[in-house]
């Protein structure tokens, strides 16, 4: 049987992580949950959360409606996927699943994204990953988590037909509504991230809005903004295709 992880970064006790655990138990497959005890939204692929000695500590947890395995680790989302690649959690999975994230992981911002971190990082670790976020906006009045069901369950099947290494990003609108699913390349950047001055030289405050309106016209981030949910194979760190040296 194939078998899933399903992390995240806003934490174990997220009912997006829930829902995307029981959505990978409704495709059939063999899952354990292992979420940080904490928030870690924009992590990023940080692996941090090991202490001096190495150590990652984690405590088994009780979910209700789950009887698969349950673990709280203090760690960042990437090392929970980086230690399960080594069976830390009872096997080494085939897929990562990581969110459903509270909110849009869209354009070329993905690469501070926890979310994304977890999946990038079981990539590089010879499984695959799927990054699931749901586009609540700033301060949605809920969170529609089952509207990502549908898109996960066509795309694990496609998802284990590509190699390892294989990474799916997809971002669902918050809609209760049926929505179409289209693929597109990312966006130039996607949430909005401003460092604006503060106190002159003693600090400087970050503000994140809402994506912006004007991304180029079929970009992860305006079809998201069309309505419709959005699917991009990405890539970890890959060398740049230009040589620097040219002779």
């Amino acid at each position: 049987m194939t078998k899933a992880l399903i992390t995240n970064d806003d934490g174990i006790d997220s009912p997006g992580l829930h829902r995307l655990a029981q959505m990978a138990i409704d495709a059939g497959l063999e899952v354990a949950i292992a979420g940080p005890s904490s928030q870690s939204s924009g992590s990023s692929a940080s692996i941090l959360g090991a202490g001096p000695d190495g150590r990652v500590p984690f405590a088994r947890r009780e979910l209700e409606g789950f009887d698969v395995p349950v673990f709280a680790v203090d760690a960042a989302p990437a090392l929970i996927s980086l230690i399960a690649a080594h069976g830390a959690f009872g096997f080494v999975p085939d897929i990562v699943f990581s969110g459903v994230n509270r909110g849009a992981n869209v354009g070329h911002a993905i690469l501070h994204s926890g979310t994304v971190g977890a999946a990038l990082t079981a990539g590089v670790n010879g499984a695959r990953g799927l990054a699931v976020s749901l586009d609540v906006g700033m301060d949605p009045e809920s969170c529609l988590w089952d509207a990502a069901a549908p898109h996960v369950a066509r795309l694990v099947p496609m998802l284990l037909e590509h190699p390892p290494g294989t990474v799916f990003n997809l971002n669902v609108p918050n809609v209760s509504t049926a929505t179409e699913l289209r693929e597109g390349p990312l966006a130039a950047f996607g949430i909005v991230q401003t460092l604006t001055a503060v106190g002159g030289d003693e600090d400087v405050r970050l503000e994140v809005s809402d994506t912006p309106a004007d991304q180029d016209a079929g970009t992860d981030a305006a079809l998201l903004r069309e309505g419709f949910a959005t699917l991009t194979s990405i890539t970890s760190v890959l060398e740049a295709r230009e040589p620097v040296l040219t002779s």
